[in-house]
């Protein structure tokens, strides 16, 4: 017993001297790590500025109060409620709001939009944008709020230079999802965590990866309670990548006011048709670089302010952006928006014309309208002109000149309505424009338009014939409305293209439907001669130390086979329109000798809605695209604004032209970026002297 007895003193002392003095210094520091909290501290976000360097989007500074989860769990349910009560109080916040906010997604009682979708064991923020006076109260009393954290953090902020909103290109952030989360970690990405924010539209969303940055960690020691003893390291925030964008904010802002204007004038005019004034719901303007398809300015409406999402956005401003109602302000009617294009589609059809058969001295009657079947397709107003050039039918926009042209196309390849393969040179061309598919843009979300072909007939009525099929069925009385006349034709011969679906086609009405930057893009390539680019509107990536770290060079999607002499002759015919065509009167005064300008307008039909009013102009440099919808003719709606645009881009007063009064200086976008100075300072390109 006795050699029992000490075996076993002798077994425990050894154990004992084990653990507290040859293993000592590992537990202690086991010991200590229990004691200490990581914090993540987010990185500032990269900024997002115009081609002369001014700031689009940037940072401020937010002071956020959050909860420890791991304190509270150590707390009876009567002190845990009593702690997130006085958070509450203090931070002026509901403690109904707090506690939902420290549930973790998925658990019972768990708010979707309101609760935690991060680590546990991240501290949850519970209040944002309060008064740093606050801040510093829960800081000093930390005795009163035990595993409670006061931090100064980073959020977005639009500075809105010349009144800017730019919404649609900037795009917004909101917190990460939990699935985000997950494939994060699959793939070992350390830039997000539960507290991030990431892309959703726009800019922001396409070039996340470079303007998140890298979080960064603050060890705090805290003792058994939770309560906070002081720092004990850190790791550095790697902020985020400057995004260095081709618009200019000078011009955007002209751009965006001259929508608006043109809107609220279209709303206060009479229209005759519909003896009403017009509606003008929504709008959208593109201005393209017409020699490398960057963007330099791109508005819709309506639109809403980016900075709504900032710190979070509640259900009821959430509701609001997806309203019809509100306009639906989250589409952006430049990208998204898919309308008839109406005559200013007319161009590219003279352009396929005169690749198949057609030339300068083809001449054919502008009548008072075309009988094609059973239907009469009228002219607009029912003018006649006789018989007339190209030219002539581009600048005053003859519709029953264009019928004439679909129609003989029809007949001398495709008058076999059923046969879907038959050759249509004026689709092949708008295929060879672009239409019908994504320009390429880089932002998200981007529309992809239509050409409605003989495919693409056949492809719809078969989708769509059950349903009109039935409503045609169901009408026992013979109703003769137009939804009942539509679903009986349709379900007998739907699938056909025929003569009438020809002639629409070639005046940009019908089903096809276009975007407003699809159109810029195509109006771009009859500038420089057919070359089709994707629209930009980034044009570099630069570090936080000022280097560039990737430009993103102008990208060439193909090239319109045409011939030369085709193109040519669209240019030089739509150098009248302006002058002595459909955009004379709105152009009056201007030095169309100086600026040499192109156009083409539109008045886009829509079926128990007032027209679609277009503009679509180029010069050797510029392109400029504006859509108002349900807004009358072009010219009368979009005209003016249109020309106070290109006043801008060209320093116009009058009749004189003024290249140090224009938005950009030197005319031209620059070609360099800006220059980011030692201090931090963003400057303007440098230009060389011309």
């Amino acid at each position: 017993m006795q050699v029992l007895m000490l075996s076993l003193f002798v077994t425990l002392f050894a154990r004992l001297w084990y653990l507290q003095v040859f293993t000592g210094e590992e537990y202690q520091a086991k010991a200590t790590e229990q004691s200490v909290r990581e914090v993540v501290v987010q990185p500032s976000r990269g900024l997002i500025v115009d081609a002369e360097g001014r700031p689009l989007a940037t940072n401020r500074t937010s002071w956020v109060v959050s909860v420890d989860r791991t304190v509270l769990g150590k707390q009876s349910e009567a002190d845990r409620t009593a702690l997130l009560k006085r958070v509450a109080h203090t931070v002026g916040v509901k403690y109904s709001e707090v506690l939902a906010r420290t549930r973790l997604c998925g658990a019972p009682k768990a708010k979707k939009g309101t609760c935690w979708n991060g680590s546990p064991f991240q501290p949850i923020p519970v209040a944002e944008d309060i008064p740093q006076t606050t801040a510093v109260q829960i800081s000093e009393q930390t005795e009163d709020f035990p595993g409670v954290l006061a931090q100064a953090e980073t959020v977005r902020s639009y500075p809105a230079p010349y009144g800017i909103n730019a919404a649609d290109v900037l795009g917004y952030l909101s917190p990460i999802t939990g699935q985000e989360l997950d494939d994060a970690k699959k793939s070992d990405d350390q830039t997000v965590n539960g507290a991030s924010v990431v892309g959703r539209a726009g800019l922001e969303k396409t070039y996340d990866q470079w303007l998140r940055g890298v979080p960064g960690v603050t060890r705090v020691t805290v003792d058994s309670m939770g309560r906070t003893l002081g720092d004990s390291g850190q790791v550095a925030a790697q902020p985020g990548d400057t995004l260095v964008t081709s618009i200019d904010a000078k011009v955007q802002s002209v751009a965006e006011h001259e929508l608006h204007k043109a809107m609220m004038t279209a709303r206060a005019t009479y229209d005759p048709v519909t003896h009403k004034n017009y509606v003008a719901d929504s709008g959208a303007v593109v201005v393209l670089n017409a020699h490398n398809g960057n963007v330099v300015a791109m508005a819709s409406q309506p639109t809403y302010d980016p900075s709504v999402w900032v710190g979070g956005i509640s259900s009821k401003e959430l509701k609001e952006l997806y309203s019809k109602k509100a306009g639906e302000p989250l589409l952006s009617r430049a990208t998204q928006g898919q309308f008839a294009p109406g005559s200013t589609w007319k161009p590219i059809m003279t352009v396929a014309a005169f690749n198949n058969g057609y030339n300068a001295g083809s001449r054919l009657d502008c009548s008072s309208g075309l009988q094609v079947g059973g239907r009469w397709f009228k002219n607009y107003e029912s003018a006649n002109y006789g018989v007339i050039d190209f030219a002539k039918a581009l600048q005053i926009s003859c519709d029953s000149f264009f019928y004439r042209v679909g129609l003989g196309f029809w007949t001398q390849f495709g008058s076999n309505p059923k046969n879907v393969n038959a050759k249509d040179p004026l689709v092949a061309m708008a295929k060879q424009f672009g239409f019908g598919a994504k320009t390429g843009l880089d932002i998200p979300g981007e529309a992809s338009g239509r050409i409605a072909d003989r495919k693409w007939k056949l492809a719809y009525w078969n989708s769509m014939k059950g349903f009109y099929c039935k409503v045609d069925k169901q009408n026992k009385t013979g109703k003769r409305d137009f939804l009942h006349i539509y679903a009986h034709e349709f379900c007998l011969e739907g699938n056909q293209y025929k003569a009438t679906d020809a002639v629409n086609f070639a005046i940009g009405q019908g089903d096809t439907i276009v975007t407003p930057i699809q159109l810029a893009r195509a109006y771009a390539a009859l500038s420089n001669g057919g070359t089709l680019y994707a629209p930009r509107i980034a044009k570099a990536v630069v570090g936080p130390d000022g280097k560039v770290i990737k430009r993103i060079k102008p990208l060439v999607q193909g090239h319109v086979k045409s011939k030369k002499s085709a193109l040519k002759y669209v240019d030089a015919a739509l150098l009248g329109t302006p002058k002595v065509g459909t955009l004379a009167w709105k152009f009056g005064g201007f030095p169309l000798d100086k600026v040499q300008l192109r156009g083409k307008t539109g008045s886009a039909e829509v079926y128990g809605k007032q027209s679609t009013s277009w503009v679509a102009t180029y010069t050797k440099d510029y392109v400029v695209v504006m859509m108002v919808t349900q807004a009358g003719t072009g010219s009368g709606t979009s005209g003016p604004a249109v020309r106070a645009i290109y006043e801008a881009l060209y320093g116009i007063r009058g009749e004189d032209v003024n290249a140090a009064r224009a938005a950009i200086a030197g005319v031209v976008p620059p070609k360099g970026l800006p220059v980011f100075a030692p201090d931090g300072s963003i400057l303007p390109p440098l230009r060389r002297k011309q």
